[in-house]
């Protein structure tokens, strides 16, 4: 669309952070502004003021929680996991010291003490040039905020109105916790002044599929209540008193969406083969018994991978091997007779839990995580090898172990594992003697000794995720060195290659479960490659179908071969998107350039 106005018709670029198009009455969100008031207190009312702060804190901990139960029901714990942060903040005991501190030193209310140290945090993180810390200042004005909804008696405060009708809403800005309580239903879409596509809003917008768009400026100052706007997710603008014509080109747009949703279900039983009869599996990605519903209806042939660990998070006690067992049979149960690929805890890095604390390590990413962590917690490993082997009588489960770096690692999981089938014998439980099992490639070390590694398993899986994080020594989340994170890195692509080779001499096969099987654009080059298997979030199964099923393996296997001998990432990339554009142009062609 053009950025210049037609016959008063105005556009307003920003970021496109969630993708999709609507039309329809603003509802503006006016940012509070308020004055917290200094009080000066009596050294004798201290104990009264800390009680308050205690409490509050309290409360704000079970109102987090009861957000994140919310989403992990709604979304799934993924996308629940971005509240973890927000807990952090609580427990930052160096935090709350400098509060209680100041307090005492200056006797002056807890309010102005919570928002007096805040700032001085808030204002530090501002100053350090990354945009990823200056992201993460919203969640802790999130939490403060609470804190002080709490302290004032007002804990739904920040809450929006409640909708009678559906709208689009804009405003300054969102915080995490009001974007995780939107009604799909009713909101429509939103844009913000402020904003960044690395924002927890963001990604939360991206997960509910609502269509949004950030860092728009000042324009929730350029329109009024119940103005009827047009929001492009896609292309990052906002569209004020669109023309016909406008409405008329986005119309087709929206038409061309909605033919593409209804190509895209009448896939939901056909297999994933191209043109020239080459079939890859397509699974899913789940982390709860309840996200089978989404397998199903999208058309997954079972599950790639189920993340375990998310039975451990958000909860004070770890669950035992009964109700493990429960949860991976409900599974199993739920799909047969399609395949349910279980992997084994992997706490660690990014994924801390309350049940089993961890260190505070100088870099978490690696040290004590997955199977290093289960290895020495051998007790609480061993009540999940258990209930994974009585689950698997059901017949179609199948186990992994995440970041096996070495076969001496794979070797004392195995010992471990004929323990646990002695000891389910002693107790005359039933499981199952054959259960089949094979390993995350997702260290450089394991893809180079993939030879001798696939000697022992059924089956490899490759977590892309931390192959290229190890690969590049790039951390992601790092917004300063973020664009050196490149999946189609020649080193990361032979050590694809290098890994799918090794298990097809083996005569096993290997999948890729990690979110270079989710980018559309990279299909093509991984199916060349030769990967058997992608697994991906349930959503994204008829998208990445639709695209196999208009590929031709020459085609892909042609690009692969030519992308191994290539020096250019970026070449490869856009070759490998070239060939899935060409191939599947309707995926694409809601977006306009």
């Amino acid at each position: 669309m053009p950025e210049m106005s037609r016959l008063g018709e105005k556009v307003i670029r920003g970021i496109p952070v969630s993708a999709g198009v609507t039309r329809g009455k603003v509802l503006l969100i006016e940012p509070r502004r308020e004055e917290l008031v200094k009080r000066t207190i009596a050294a004798t009312e201290l104990p009264s003021e800390m009680n308050r702060l205690e409490t509050s804190l309290v409360q704000t901990r079970k109102q987090i929680l009861d957000v994140q139960h919310r989403l992990s029901e709604a979304l799934g714990a993924e996308e629940a996991s971005i509240f973890e942060a927000h807990l952090l903040v609580l427990e930052d005991q160096v935090f709350m010291d400098q509060i209680t501190r100041l307090m005492e030193k200056d006797l002056i209310n807890v309010e102005y003490a919570v928002h007096k140290v805040a700032e001085e945090y808030i204002n530090t993180l501002n100053s350090i040039d990354d945009e990823y810390l200056k992201e993460r200042t919203k969640d802790m004005r999130d939490v403060v905020d609470r804190i002080l909804g709490n302290l004032a008696g007002q804990p739904d405060r920040h809450a929006i109105p409640k909708l009678t009708e559906p709208c689009i809403i804009v405003c300054e800005d969102l915080t995490p916790s009001t974007t995780a309580g939107f009604d799909r239903k009713m909101v429509l879409g939103f844009a913000t002044d402020k904003g960044s596509r690395t924002s927890h809003t963001a990604i939360l917008a991206r997960s509910l599929q609502i269509p949004a768009v950030v860092g728009l400026q000042n324009a929730s100052r350029k329109m009024l209540n119940n103005q009827y706007i047009l929001l492009d997710g896609f292309n990052g603008l906002l569209i004020l008193n669109p023309t016909d014509q406008t409405l008329f080109e986005y119309g087709q747009l929206m038409r061309k969406q909605v033919d593409l949703q209804e190509k895209l279900r009448d896939l939901h039983d056909k297999p994933a083969v191209t043109l020239d009869g080459h079939q890859v599996t397509l699974s899913a990605n789940v982390e709860k018994a309840t996200d089978t519903a989404a397998v199903l209806s999208n058309g997954a042939e079972g599950v790639g991978l189920f993340r375990t660990e998310y039975l451990f998070l958000n909860r004070d006690k770890a669950p035992d091997e009964e109700e493990q067992y429960q949860a991976y049979r409900q599974v199993a149960a739920a799909l047969k007779p399609h395949p349910v690929i279980i992997r084994t805890l992997d706490l660690g890095g990014d994924k801390v839990s309350a049940v089993t604390p961890l260190p505070t390590e100088m870099n978490p990413f690696l040290g004590w995580r997955a199977i290093r962590f289960c290895l020495q917690e051998k007790e609480l490993f061993c009540q999940q090898l258990r209930a994974i082997l009585r689950a698997a009588i059901e017949g179609n489960i199948k186990m992994m172990y995440p970041m096996i770096c070495r076969v001496e690692e794979l070797e004392e999981t195995n010992v471990l594992l004929e323990e646990c089938k002695n000891q389910l014998r002693a107790q005359n439980l039933e499981f199952n003697e054959h259960l089949e099992f094979g390993i995350m490639i997702e260290t450089p070390s394991a893809a180079l000794i993939s030879h001798n590694l696939a000697k022992r398993v059924s089956f490899f899986s490759l977590g892309t995720n931390d192959l290229i994080q190890y690969t590049l020594a790039v951390d992601r989340s790092n917004e300063r060195i973020a664009h050196l994170y490149e999946p189609t890195h020649p080193a990361v692509l032979n050590l694809i290659k290098t890994t799918v080779d090794s298990a097809h001499r083996q005569g096993i096969w290997t999948g890729v479960c990690g979110e270079m099987a989710s980018e559309i654009e990279l299909v093509p080059l991984l199916v060349g490659l030769g990967v058997d298997e992608l697994s991906v979030a349930p959503s994204l199964i008829p998208q990445v179908k639709f695209l196999i099923r208009r590929l031709r393996i020459s085609e892909a296997r042609a690009l692969a071969e030519w992308a191994l001998n290539c020096e250019s990432g970026q070449q490869i990339l856009e070759r490998s998107a070239a060939l899935a554009r060409e191939s599947a142009p309707s995926l694409f062609d809601t977006q306009q350039n």
